[in-house]
């Protein structure tokens, strides 16, 4: 057992983690970062990435299979099949080419990574025991907590052989013929939507009234329409009670259901990860069943502080690479805070949808301008003219409090909606933006002359 002082000694090499620990020793500190199993967390390993090349694999596949029928591009193509194995190594190859870049920077940045489980001692002292049983001890002058959340399990439905997480279904090999998708939020529609397009049977259960119930039902209305296209069964106000032999019991209001499954994937949220590793033994402040911070990323014990998914809502990796940031720069001396205005969210459905800001409900008396897709003639060109750009706004000065949209490719029009948010943008100042001609992007601009009574085309 060895002693190894240090000036920031950070637990979680996922986003959060990983970015403080870089920006910790540009900055010229001394940084040390203990990690479980591989850098990168949740998202690089088994979530984000993994998902994202998973629904590309679909969308890729889902064309094809458009091809292969009568089509509007006059195109003749053979029914594609589906090599899932395969798509899984392509995936691996792509989270091992990130896996190691990020460990390269790390290198880069002079941040010592210690491979194990921490066990935290006090709030200046943990212990790593490494894969080989050795244990090291670290001292450090500050702390963080990086150690992110992990998929939430339902009693009576443990995961463990067909029952899955998104951890276990992103490494299936073949394509399940019957998947129940227990959880109608943004990881389940995901995966749900991409099983569906590559050929499996797809039911989606919610216990709320419908779909993605944290958004409108306005933005959920072209998902749900390219859910019932894809012959997906989606059961709302529905509650799954216990599954055996391939068959999953559901409660359907008062009604008693069994559906046939092969698979049954569990995503009905996250749980922080904040447990069985002795951070209980601090006696930190929480926010509910979250590590409570203040806009510094500060916990209630000086010295020790938290970021990402164990702060709360909401949990996304750009949120907690930002928090990594400010903390090393709260670390070394900089004066700086969380004084962020604007946080983009996208749903990787079918078709997407991006939210930054306040929804029109959480907004009184603002104005409301919408342009749809189909009077975009980029979003027409690509065949895929469902959705809208919808912009909320003070209406006495034009002020941007919130922008959303719904269609295919949105997720890359989130840093746009941002940036207008982060800026305090008006709709005079989206107007006057030019936009390039002929792409999606124009209906924000095209939304806000609506709001300003000056519509085009439309």
């Amino acid at each position: 057992m060895t002693q190894k002082p240090c000036k920031v000694l950070i637990i979680g090499g996922g986003p959060g983690g990983y970015v403080a620990a870089i920006r910790a020793g540009q900055l010229g500190l001394e940084t040390v970062l203990v990690e479980e199993t591989a850098v990168g967390g949740t998202c690089l390993n088994v979530g984000c990435i993994p998902s994202k090349a998973l629904i590309h694999t679909a969308e890729v596949f889902d064309e094809a299979s458009r091809l292969a029928g009568d089509n509007p591009f006059g195109i003749t193509a053979a029914a594609p099949r589906i090599d899932l194995g395969k798509a899984v190594a392509w995936k691996d190859g792509i989270v091992s080419r990130l896996t190691s870049g990020v460990a390269a920077l790390l290198r880069r940045a002079r941040v010592r990574v210690v491979q194990g489980r921490a066990q935290i001692t006090d709030g200046k002292t943990v212990q790593v025991t490494g894969a080989d049983g050795a244990v090291e001890t670290i001292r450090c002058e500050n702390l963080v907590i990086a150690t992110g959340a992990r998929a939430q399990t339902i009693p009576t439905l443990p995961f463990g052989g067909d029952i899955l997480s998104s951890t276990e279904i992103l490494a299936l090999e073949t394509v399940p013929k019957r998947l129940c998708v227990v959880g109608g939020g943004y990881i389940g529609l995901e995966i749900g939507t991409a099983m569906a397009k590559l050929g499996a049977e797809v039911t989606i259960i919610e216990a709320a009234s419908r779909l993605l119930p944290l958004y409108d039902a306005d933005l959920t209305k072209p998902v749900a329409k390219r859910l019932a296209a894809l012959n997906v069964r989606v059961l709302t106000d529905a509650r799954a009670q216990g599954y055996a032999d391939g068959q999953l019991e559901v409660l359907i209001g008062e009604t008693r259901e069994i559906l046939a499954a092969d698979k049954v994937l569990v995503t009905i949220g996250r749980a922080p990860n904040i447990e069985g590793f002795g951070l209980d033994a601090l006696g930190l402040d929480h926010n509910g069943r979250y590590l409570a911070i203040d806009a510094h990323c500060r916990t209630s014990m000086r010295g020790v502080y938290a970021i990402g998914d164990v702060t709360g809502e909401p949990m996304l990796a750009h949120r907690a690479m930002a928090q990594g940031d400010l903390v090393a720069r709260v670390i070394a001396g900089e004066p700086v805070a969380w004084d962020k205005r604007a946080m983009p969210a996208v749903c990787f459905t079918d078709p997407e949808i991006v939210t930054v800001g306040l929804l029109p409900a959480q907004a009184s008396d603002a104005g409301v301008a919408v342009f749809p897709f189909v009077g975009n003639g980029r979003a027409m060109t690509r065949d895929r003219d469902d959705g809208f750009i919808r912009i909320v706004f003070v209406r006495e000065t034009g002020l941007v409090l919130g922008i959303q949209a719904v269609g295919a490719g949105v997720s890359e029009m989130a840093g746009q909606f941002a940036l207008a948010l982060e800026m305090a943008a008006t709709l005079t100042d989206l107007a006057a933006t030019i936009q390039a001609h002929p792409t999606q992007s124009e209906a924000v601009q095209e939304a806000a002359l609506k709001g300003l009574g000056q519509a085009l085309h439309i």
